[in-house]
């Protein structure tokens, strides 16, 4: 034991701090993903094979260390998006690549805020939810997939009152499109009024389990309104939106979800939608 301290350099220490910050930003960016539960079971099979290995049980061993080398290809095939968009959030991470993501964050909201003030205009009933720490994997999934770089005149196709994925949630993901179609959780909250509408409680109830934001279009009224932290901010213009996002969608969002702008905001009156 003493040798081996003597023979420690302060290379060793670096190399195991480097691996060591490496394997915790990786965990940091899958938390909360399937990918990250077959990554927990992958850490078994592994423990399973060395124990098998230390005790003598070669056949064990041997059908673990080949079930592992499977499972391994299986995590890389199927669960390629989840792995593409936590690679890119350790990169997002990173101050060479900061100003970009800022650029495509500001795009993004440009996007939103002008599509929502195109469907208000019309009075096209929409929700738009914005992922921001927390993956809605769950909900992408169960959704149709679409994966698309967002535009405005995507957004107001989906909505399109005869387009087959105008009745669902759209889920956005960075400066992507996850999917459309998709149906999500309504609040029980019994504060809300009784007359709120499903789109409206849909947008609280996602809000509520996760840290997305939601954006709600009135099909009755053509009204905006926008929900985070289970808090509705009602009858905004396309203005006090964008304002109202790039707010909760910087920085001092980190501190606490909802953010200044979840203090002071009102719950929308009763609609259909």
């Amino acid at each position: 034991m003493v040798s081996l301290l003597q023979q420690f350099r302060w290379i060793d220490a670096l190399d195991i701090l480097i691996v060591a910050f490496a394997i915790y930003q990786i965990i940091l960016a899958l938390r909360g993903t399937r990918a990250f539960q077959m990554i927990l079971g992958l850490a078994l099979l592994y423990l399973a094979s060395w124990v098998s290995l230390r005790v003598g049980l070669i056949t064990v061993n041997w059908a673990l260390s080949n079930l592992l080398a499977v499972w391994l290809l299986l995590l890389i095939i199927l669960f390629q998006p989840e792995l593409r968009r936590a690679l890119a959030s350790m990169g997002r991470r990173g101050s060479l690549v900061r100003a970009f993501f800022r650029y495509q964050e500001a795009h993004m909201i440009d996007e939103v805020v002008r599509a929502t003030g195109n469907l208000a205009a019309k009075k096209i009933g929409a929700i738009i939810v914005l992922e921001r720490n927390s993956r809605l994997t769950d909900t992408v999934d169960a959704g149709t997939t679409v994966d698309a770089v967002i535009s405005r005149r995507l957004l107001e196709s989906i909505f399109y009152p005869y387009s087959p994925l105008h009745d669902g949630a759209v889920i956005v993901g960075g400066d992507r499109i996850a999917a459309a179609g998709c149906f999500l959780p309504l609040s029980i909250n019994p504060d809300l009024p009784r007359d709120l509408g499903t789109r409206h409680r849909a947008a609280v109830g996602i809000t509520e389990e996760s840290d997305a934001l939601a954006i709600v279009v009135s099909e009755e009224t053509g009204a905006i309104s926008l929900v985070a932290g289970g808090e509705i901010r009602s009858n905004l213009t396309t203005g006090e939106l964008r304002t109202q996002l790039s707010i909760l969608l910087g920085p001092r969002l980190k501190k606490a979800p909802g953010g200044a702008a979840a203090s002071n905001s009102r719950v929308v009156p009763g609609r259909p939608d």
